[in-house]
C-alpha cells in the first residue's frame, strides 16, 4: 500500500491514477498516524512551497521523519521534491523536512549575459543519471521528461541526475529510502511510468 500525501496542493489525482494504472493500491491521506506506520509514502506537489506548510501543521512532517527512520520509501514529485530540502525562498518562512541540505531558489533570470524564461516549462533531458540509483533503474541517461517549474533544488552529493536550464539543477535526488523528481513523472510518457514502476517495485 502506498499512502498519498494530501496537502490540499498539487497534481494528486494524476498520480493516483498513474499508480493505479501501474497496479499499485493507494491510500489518500492527511493522517500522521497512518503516515508513520506507512512502508511507502508519495508526496505530490504543484505550486507555491508555502502550502507545504500544511504538512507542519497536521504534524505530518514529523510523521514523514519516524517512517524514514523505520526504513519507509518516500518519493517527492516537483515540489515534494524541494519539500525534501531545508527550505526554498520561495516561502523563506515556511521550512522544510531537512533531509537534504541546501535551500530551492528561483531560476536566474540571466545566464551569461542571455535572458533564461521561467518558469522552465516543457520537455528536458536527464543527465548523468548515478548509475547506483534505484528509482531510475533501466532509464537511459538523456531520457526526456515533463517540467514545469520556477525553482530549482540545488545539485548535491545525493543528486541521482541533473537536467541543464541555464545551467545543471536535481532532476532526481536519492538517498537510500528517501527520493524526490522535479519533474511529473505521470506526465513524462515512457520515461515517468518506468521511474514510477521502479517505485512501486521497491
Amino acid at each position: 500500500m502506498i499512502q498519498v500525501i494530501d496537502y490540499k496542493a498539487g497534481n494528486l489525482t494524476s498520480v493516483v491514477k498513474t499508480l493505479h494504472y501501474l497496479g499499485a493500491q493507494t491510500e489518500i491521506t492527511q493522517d500522521p498516524e497512518v503516515i508513520r506506520k506507512a512502508s511507502k509514502m508519495v508526496l505530490p506537489g504543484v505550486g507555491h512551497f508555502q502550502a507545504t506548510q500544511l504538512l507542519h501543521d497536521l504534524h505530518i512532517t514529523e510523521a514523514v521523519r519516524e517512517a524514514i527512520a523505520r526504513g519507509a520509501w518516500f518519493l517527492g514529485v516537483c515540489v515534494g521534491l524541494q519539500w525534501l530540502f531545508e527550505g526554498s525562498s520561495e516561502s523563506p518562512d515556511t521550512p522544510g523536512l531537512g533531509h537534504f541540505a541546501g535551500t530551492c531558489e528561483h531560476f536566474p533570470l540571466r545566464i551569461h549575459g542571455e535572458g533564461l524564461k521561467s518558469p522552465h516549462v516543457g520537455w528536458n533531458s536527464l543527465e548523468q543519471i548515478r548509475p547506483d540509483s534505484r528509482l531510475l533503474r533501466n532509464i537511459a541517461d538523456g531520457g526526456f521528461v515533463y517540467y514545469t517549474h520556477s525553482w530549482r533544488a540545488p545539485v548535491i552529493s545525493d543528486t541521482a541526475s541533473v537536467t541543464h536550464y541555464g545551467s545543471p539543477f536535481t532532476a532526481v535526488v536519492e538517498r537510500e529510502s528517501v527520493m524526490g523528481v522535479q519533474f511529473h513523472p505521470e506526465k513524462s510518457s515512457a520515461v515517468g511510468l518506468r521511474l514510477l514502476q521502479n517505485f512501486v517495485h521497491l
